[in-house]
């Protein structure tokens, strides 16, 4: 049965994942067709077609290895000025920038491919649109990923509720220790056990100030060493005051510092959080996944060098998909009780469309971000020349970032295949 929850587990989050990616490219498909561009193919992961279908002029299909998608657009480069080896200025320029054979074959693929998109496509081009429209079509499956976290994420606070330390009494000390750390008795009994509280009692108020959690109760209690309180205990649905006066105990760091302790210990419960904390928790974890993106080469290379010290991961650092598997995995095959599994791997989808969001926005092509810094660029440059009084320059042709965009996907596939054998030999683990 564990191993067949933990397959259901890893199961949920590749559905998870692969709805993730058909949102993100419906948040591109959506607003392209809407501006009027040719949308050739909406497809679901990449390497071989598992089954698709047309209709009407685009082609709906999943592909074998669910690790992104993609919408073929008509157009989202300009026709390139030359596409053969003897085409004059433009081509010689051309090949002065692309110094070696290699980076000059790929350039000239990208603009054959470019160029077939093209075909009968008269003005339904990316390439043509305004920058406003380019820059909403690349945004939109960023957005999609974003808006779908902040669901995600007001499901687990709101419908789920986050495991919380409620004012209900788990058990209770034995004793009252010598300081606030530490485990040795100063004492035989503590005051809540003297006061006749038991397992089970809930603690509705203390002095009159109505507690809602253990944190509340707590700081009311640590602040009053040594002074009688008065409690509302809820016991069966039936109310009574008791007093404790809780015992004033020294601090770890400060022995002639004092807190108080009453000697009751927490139970745990999902608490449902206001509507606003889900996407108060997407916001939140955009900034965290940011602060990764940027440190992502250098994280990386430590997660590398425990490939070969054999030293534990950064629990914060970045993990693969395969890494993300295996938690959703032990998720799934924990003891918890199930509510508390299901809301774990929400969470997990939850901060994975996070990471999608925030990682297509890095301005370098092929992501997202890299073809609205393109579309900006082209903006920039019309924006100059009528200001200028000049004619209207050529669209930014893009194809010739095709050398930089080759050695951003090789720099990803290299970091995305150490993590991925970071995952599998030294993995990060829940247990």
């Amino acid at each position: 049965m564990t191993i067949l929850a933990f397959v259901i587990g890893v199961v949920v989050l590749i559905v998870g994942l692969a709805v993730s990616i058909a949102l993100h490219e419906i948040g591109h498909l959506v607003p392209a067709k809407a501006f009027g561009v040719r949308v050739g193919q909406y497809m679901i992961g990449f390497g071989p077609t598992l089954f698709s279908r047309r209709r009407g002029e685009t082609e709906y299909g999943v592909k074998l290895l669910p690790l992104g998608g993609y919408i073929s657009m008509a157009g989202m480069y300009p026709p390139a000025p030359a596409m053969d080896e003897d085409a004059g200025t433009h081509g010689r320029a051309a090949r002065r920038r692309v110094s070696s054979r290699f980076f000059r074959t790929l350039v000239q693929d990208a603009r054959e491919a470019n160029a077939e998109t093209l075909i009968g496509a008269e003005e339904r081009t990316f390439y043509r649109l305004p920058v406003y429209k380019r820059v909403i079509i690349m945004l939109g499956g960023p957005l999609m990923n974003l808006i779908l976290a902040i669901v995600l994420f007001t499901i687990l606070f709101s419908g789920f509720g986050v495991q919380t330390a409620t004012t209900t009494v788990s058990s209770l000390s034995e004793c009252v220790p010598v300081s606030s750390t530490s485990q040795d008795c100063a004492s035989a009994s503590a005051p809540a056990e003297q006061a006749g509280l038991e397992p089970g009692d809930t603690i509705v108020s203390i002095d009159g100030q109505t507690v809602a959690d253990f944190t509340e109760a707590t700081a009311l209690i640590q602040a009053s060493p040594g002074r009688a309180m008065n409690f509302v205990i809820d016991r069966d649905g039936t109310q009574r005051t008791v007093t404790i006066t809780p015992a004033a105990v020294p601090t770890a760091d400060d022995a002639s510092t004092e807190i108080g302790f009453i000697g009751v210990r927490p139970t745990g419960a999902l608490v449902a959080q206001p509507l606003w904390a889900g996407p108060q928790a997407a916001i939140e974890n955009v900034g965290a996944v940011a602060g990764i993106i940027v440190k992502l080469p250098v994280m990386v290379a430590e997660t590398a060098s425990t490939l070969v010290t054999g030293a534990e991961r950064d629990p914060n650092g970045p993990l693969s998909v395969v890494g993300a598997g295996v938690i959703a995995g032990e998720m799934a095959s924990s003891s918890s009780p199930i509510v508390n599994r299901v809301a774990g791997i929400i969470g997990l989808l939850g901060s994975l469309n996070i990471a999608l969001f925030v990682f297509n926005l890095v301005p370098l092509l092929p992501l997202d971000g890299g073809h609205v810094v393109v579309a900006l660029w082209d903006g920039i440059k019309r924006w100059w020349a009528r200001i200028a009084h000049r004619p209207a320059p050529r669209p930014v042709d893009a194809t010739k970032l095709v050398p930089l965009t080759f050695v951003v996907v090789a720099a990803l596939a290299v970091m995305g295949g150490v993590l991925i054998l970071a995952d599998l030999i030294n993995p990060l683990s829940l247990i």
